[in-house]
């Protein structure tokens, strides 16, 4: 296999294994286990009102670095992605943000992943949540179906992102905003000094530099970009919150949920 096969074969095997891991009853540990889960990753970086009304599974396979729905000001009726979303946990609480006029889709390639989130759904009873199976470099939803798109310390672990930007604008409706947690490393390190704080799985290696994240979204069209680091997880690397939005300027695009013409919450595909 090539590099990138490789690192992507990594991912899942290490993702895969976590997902395992926390249905036989134990929590997740983060990648190879180069990142221990601590105040930096995991649960404990969301709201114990969160956390208390979600099903306990779905708690113990958080592995983000941050929490997005923090900032993604999530309003009742819209249709959220969440990128990478592994156990579910971020999506269940979308859902219960849009409320049921609204759909909050999760995208994971892992199939252990994916049974765990299922589970969780059921044990949740939430009805507006479609859990997708597909890679975020391809995202298996139509164009210009998506008002939110958030993921939680999974970008970093792309091996395609540009990939990922250009996905995420293209499922976007115009006016559309992203708000994600990443590990995003200081502009003075390099992709060599970078792998010497962390390994590709443990959510180091991978990360983009701020200003490479900043250039990467503006390539892929989005406007208004916000990088605002949280807190350190390493020397020179931070979990941060990224904030952008795809300009309403966008010819030929449909419009905001809510809005005449919109279409209806619930268009999907699954890959």
């Amino acid at each position: 296999m090539s590099d990138q096969a490789d690192l992507r074969e990594a991912v899942r095997v290490g993702y895969a294994a976590a997902a395992l891991q926390v249905s036989g009853g134990g929590t997740a540990c983060c990648g190879s286990g180069s990142v221990e889960i601590d105040e930096k990753f995991g649960s404990g970086l969301y709201e114990e009102t969160e956390r208390d009304a979600l099903p306990a599974e779905a708690v113990a396979a958080s592995l983000g670095c941050g929490n997005p729905l923090a900032v993604a000001e999530l309003r009742e009726g819209e249709r959220v992605l969440d990128l990478g979303s592994g156990g579910g946990i971020d999506v269940l609480l979308s859902a219960r943000r849009v409320g049921v006029s609204g759909k909050a889709y999760g995208l994971d390639m892992t199939e252990e992943m994916l049974a765990l989130a299922l589970a969780n759904q059921r044990k949740a009873g939430t009805t507006n949540v479609e859990f997708l199976k597909g890679t975020i470099e391809a995202i298996p939803l139509p164009a210009q179906t998506i008002d939110v798109v958030i993921s939680n310390c999974v970008i970093n672990l792309s091996v395609d992102k540009p990939a990922v930007f250009a996905e995420m604008y293209r499922v976007l409706v115009s006016g559309g905003r992203i708000g994600i947690s990443d590990v995003v490393a200081e502009d003075r390190l390099t992709p060599a000094e970078r792998a010497e704080r962390g390994d590709y799985v443990g959510c180091i290696a991978g990360a983009l530099s701020f200003g490479e994240y900043r250039e990467g979204l503006k390539a892929a069209g989005f406007a208004d970009v916000e990088i605002t680091p949280t807190h350190a997880v390493a020397d020179g690397m931070h979990s941060a919150i990224v904030r952008a939005v795809k300009p309403t300027t966008v010819s030929g695009e449909l419009p905001l949920v809510g809005q005449e013409g919109a279409v209806p919450s619930g268009t999907s595909c699954c890959g």
